[in-house]
């Protein structure tokens, strides 16, 4: 997946990147690493810390601009511009101006069945579970807090307990 990301982020961001008298030709490629990479990273984050509600805003084709997604993986991006000696006002533009436009393409073909870039299904199995697999045992964990429901009982810290107290 983070294959085609890569594919898709370098199509993308032509004018906004490579045609950048800012950002050095021998950084480009960086660059769109450091995006993919961004992306990558958050959607990982949001499913890895149980935030379902930022991954479904996104992947119900909702707008990419202002979600926590977005919000991270431009912040993360921010921080590997400037890594790579980026000036800190192009790293912000840039990530203000391509990071919201990958994350509603990428999520605009994950939702499209005539593009098999994407498949939803590969999507989170490459975000994953531990065994790099995400099925229903992995949201079962979200919500119980990563313990098995075979007869035991749900472990803490799961989303079930946060949301306990919300109705008494």
């Amino acid at each position: 997946m983070l294959e085609n990301l890569n594919e898709m982020v370098r199509e993308n961001v032509q004018e906004s990147v490579v045609n950048n008298a800012a950002i050095p030709n021998e950084k480009n490629e960086a660059v769109i690493q450091a995006a993919s990479g961004s992306i990558f990273d958050s959607l990982k984050d949001q499913l890895s810390s149980g935030n379902i509600g930022a991954l479904t805003d996104i992947f119900n084709g909702n707008k990419a601009e202002g979600t926590q997604v977005a919000e991270q993986a431009s912040g993360s991006f921010i921080d590997k511009l400037s890594g790579l000696g980026i000036n800190a006002d192009t790293a912000k533009s840039l990530a203000s101006s391509i990071i919201p436009g990958l994350i509603a393409k990428f999520t605009q073909k994950t939702n499209d069945p005539n593009d098999s870039s994407f498949n939803l299904k590969d999507v989170l199995g490459s975000l994953g579970g531990e065994d790099g697999k995400f099925d229903v045992s992995d949201v079962i964990g979200m919500f119980n807090g990563g313990q098995s429901q075979q007869g035991g009982q749900a472990g803490e810290g799961g989303i079930m307990d946060k949301l306990k107290g919300m109705f008494n």
